[in-house]
């Protein structure tokens, strides 16, 4: 009986494991897969004994790397936000685009009217998009239906958007995202409901992985968003938080109160909400598609992040409005010259730190034990990948089984 299910023969592996320099590198490499999983990843040389019976797979000197993850991404909703582009380009603010009725609401009410049907297929599209990147894990947010039916159609959207595609997805409930017109002027009453009935139905169901909220000003309060915790504290769920992306509202504090998974954007945080993400191992997801697009100039405090040893990831923030990114390797090059990153800490931000940011310890890196999905390129160094605007296509994608 083989050893392996498969044998990948002569490839250089970036491992991304935690703790190991340049990448992890193991030149000359071999992979064994068995059952889904990583059964060997080392050297050609260590390999144990008659594995040559396994079926092989020459790889002719290509990288291995871990399966991309996109660990923020809004990727289900109906139709788009194109003419706020204009608008954007003719100084209109984020917020002025809100108050005028376009934003959020306006895809709210192109989302409404979509079927499950329509979602799923435009979902599927963006989706393929990424996957044809290396993505091999993504999470999809809710946040664009804000009533119980219209939530729960964009959480089977995802789910069925990503088995058309054959990727991993991880469900994030984000009704919390903005006030719905039918709660003009209560948003307390909106969060009653969220928490009430919402969140406890759609757990119930099966399609809440994790639970998110938008602590901002023109989104939720520190106090509202702290009901919406609790209620997710109560069912068991884990909680992630888009904080301090237009002003400091002590959002990473609150999520770090939480052990949220992760705390978003971050532009506007302060040194006490960074302590407090490193105290908790709440990661810092950054997001330089929405920075670019918006034309901001206020960048997340990377160094501080750094320094105080807070894991840092990246991710797309695919939505309609501030971040129409289809590509996850673009963030690559992005994070570094927008925010600093270097290039291997650019990697391990849709690697091993972006698995942090889901909550999922089996993949992220290409270790024994680990999930096996695998990307392979034809490059001569990990840091191409970032150094390529829009970085490099895989020449092989492998998922394990679902």
């Amino acid at each position: 009986m083989p050893v392996f299910d498969r044998l990948y023969l002569n490839t250089n592996i970036a491992t991304m494991a935690k703790g190991q320099a340049d990448y992890g590198t193991i030149f000359g490499g071999a992979i064994g897969v068995k059952e889904g999983r990583l059964a060997y990843v080392g050297t050609t040389a260590g390999l144990p004994g008659k594995v040559l019976t396994s079926p092989t797979i020459d790889c002719c000197g290509r990288w291995a790397l871990p399966g991309f993850i996109d660990c923020h991404t809004h990727l289900v909703f109906g139709g788009n936000r194109a003419r706020e582009f204009n608008m954007r380009l003719n100084g209109a603010s984020y917020e002025e685009i809100a108050q005028s009725g376009g934003g959020i609401i306006s895809t709210v009410t192109d989302t409404r009217t979509a079927t499950l049907e329509d979602l799923t297929a435009s979902a599927t599209k963006r989706l393929s998009r990424l996957a044809a990147d290396g993505v091999t894990t993504v999470e999809i947010k809710s946040g664009y239906g804000l009533t119980l039916k219209d939530e729960e159609k964009m959480l089977r959207a995802a789910k069925a958007a990503a088995a058309h595609v054959g990727v991993n997805v991880q469900t994030s409930f984000l009704g919390a995202h903005a006030l719905p017109p039918e709660y003009a002027q209560d948003a307390d009453g909106y969060i009653a409901h969220i928490c009430q009935t919402m969140l406890p139905t759609l757990a119930r169901m099966g399609l809440v992985d994790a639970v998110d909220a938008f602590c901002e000003g023109i989104g939720f309060s520190h106090a509202q968003t702290e009901r919406v915790f609790k209620t997710a504290q109560k069912l068991n769920l884990p909680v992630k938080l888009h904080a301090e992306q237009l002003s400091d509202l002590s959002g990473a504090a609150l999520a770090a109160q939480y052990k949220a998974l992760s705390a978003d954007h971050l532009e506007y945080v302060n040194a006490e909400g960074v302590q407090a993400m490193a105290k908790a191992g709440t990661v810092a997801v950054l997001l330089p598609g929405a920075f670019y697009t918006l034309s901001e100039t206020k960048r997340p405090p990377v160094e501080m992040l750094r320094s105080a040893g807070v894991d840092m990831a990246l991710a797309t923030d695919i939505n309609p409005g501030s971040s129409p990114v289809q590509s996850l390797q673009l963030m690559l090059h992005m994070g570094c010259t927008f925010f600093g990153l270097t290039p291997e800490e650019a990697l391990a931000g849709i690697t091993r730190n972006a698995a942090k940011a889901l909550g999922l310890s089996d993949r992220g890196t290409l270790e024994r034990g680990k999930r096996a999905d695998i990307i392979f390129f034809d490059i001569t160094d990990p840091a191409e990948l970032a150094y390529w605007v829009g970085g490099q296509p895989p020449t092989d994608i492998v998922i394990a089984p679902l």
